[in-house]
């Protein structure tokens, strides 16, 4: 099943409406943001990083860990009133634009 951004905001704030009673607070959700993010930095690390995984950290999915992060992201957009598809949409035009020929030209890459 294909969600796009708009379902998916929709959804999730369905979702929070019928089972998970409502939203934290936005500034509690932008410390849950900063946890999930830990938790994918965790498992890229072990992953392709140079560490090791732990024995706590051998049932995580980097899948579900990066849809922990979305979710999240979902619920702050859905309540500042954000469009993530026309955010998003935007951010794809403004980096058009801005980076044109920026990294053709990088002799790094």
């Amino acid at each position: 099943m294909d969600i796009t951004l708009r379902d998916a905001q929709q959804r999730v704030d369905e979702w929070i409406k019928t089972i998970g009673v409502r939203y934290f607070s936005e500034l509690t959700n932008l410390g849950i943001l900063v946890e999930e993010t830990g938790e994918l930095a965790r498992i890229m690390v072990r992953k392709y990083g140079d560490q090791s995984f732990k024995e706590s950290d051998k049932n995580k999915e980097l899948a579900d860990e990066m849809a922990d992060v979305l979710w999240v992201l979902l619920c702050l957009a859905n309540q500042t009133g954000v469009d993530l598809t026309d955010a998003l949409s935007k951010n794809f035009e403004k980096k058009t634009q801005r980076d044109a020929t920026r990294h053709k030209d990088n002799e790094k890459l």
